[in-house]
């Protein structure tokens, strides 16, 4: 009996440190991570994301022997957003770039600085590693009522269709790497409108006196660059060029933006953005206001900034 009860107490024994192996084995196992195979990894068609920028600054003055406003405000957003698919030899790429900006000071009053809608929509097949055909569909206007202020006096010059842009071009495109990719046409058609009574009856931006629109066609490229330049400083540029076969073709039409961002924290950036344009139908300027003359925009700013997704370089589809 007492030997059968040692072969009891040895089994049981036994048996728990079985157990108590078993169970060690199973905790190990469930803390290892499982690496996902690669070739289960289904592509993403589809990458959305944007950058978000808001920058404020406000200044009170009293008793300043220096000098100044009494009270100056200055806002200014900006808001770029994507959205890409890529499956197989076909492409969409959209991109809105929406700015606006505004100033109250005491001496000036209040003033828009800033203002901006610009919607790119493009189809692309690929017919080699490099090159794509397809279609181009653009526009680009403004949200709110603009104005000059020639010799200090305010003339009510633009606002929302008026003017407006269209443009639908096929063409060819090149894209020789995720970062940088132009778009030619030697066939692009360009709509103007002038929605706005008051504005089309002053005949301005290239449509005739009382009219609301007016058609063009020609040659026109768009190039594109999206990098980080750095670890904390990304560029995000465009450049448009269009030439008009019916009226003045030498007189080429360029609207480039630039946009740098530096990251000074997690959200707090500092941003310059950069805009050029000159259409010679923009006849607005000179020292009799019936001139053509480039368009310098330059703006920096301090504030907030937010990036998604983190990296500017994954906008580009690959």
């Amino acid at each position: 009996m007492k030997k059968f009860f040692t072969i009891i107490l040895w089994l049981t024994a036994m048996s728990v440190h079985g157990q108590d192996k078993t169970v060690k084995d199973l905790q190990q196992q469930s803390q290892q991570q499982i690496k996902k195979d690669k070739n289960d990894t289904i592509p993403k068609i589809w990458k959305v994301g944007g950058l978000f920028s808001l920058n404020l600054s406000q200044t009170s003055l009293s008793n300043w022997a220096a000098g100044g406003d009494d009270f100056s405000l200055s806002l200014n957003a900006i808001a770029y957003m994507f959205a890409f698919y890529k499956k197989d030899r076909s492409s969409w790429d959209n991109t809105f770039d929406f700015e606006l900006g505004y100033l109250k000071t005491s001496t000036l009053g209040e003033r828009k600085t800033n203002d901006k809608i610009d919607i790119l929509s493009k189809y692309g097949y690929a017919i080699a590693p490099k090159w794509n055909i397809g279609v181009l569909f653009n526009f680009r206007s403004q949200f709110f009522q603009g104005y000059t202020y020639t010799n200090n006096i305010k003339v009510f010059n633009s606002t929302f269709l008026s003017p407006g842009y269209l443009t639908l071009s096929p063409g060819i495109e090149y894209r020789p790497n995720d970062h940088f990719s132009v778009f030619m046409s030697p066939i692009a058609a360009r709509w103007t409108i002038v929605k706005d009574d008051t504005i089309s009856a002053k005949g301005l931006y290239g449509v005739a006196v009382g009219e609301h629109h007016v058609f063009e066609y020609g040659a026109f490229v768009t190039a594109l660059y999206l990098q980080n330049l750095t670890r904390n400083v990304s560029y995000s540029g465009r450049l448009d060029l269009f030439s008009n076969y019916k009226h003045n073709p030498q007189n080429i039409d360029v609207n480039m933006s630039n946009l740098f961002a530096v990251k000074v924290s997690k959200w707090l950036s500092v941003t310059w953005n950069l805009d050029l344009i000159y259409d010679d139908d923009a006849r607005l300027f000179g020292k009799n206001g019936h001139s053509a003359a480039l368009q310098v925009k330059s703006m920096v700013g301090l504030g907030l900034l937010v990036k998604v997704p983190k990296d500017i370089q994954e906008s580009i589809p690959k």
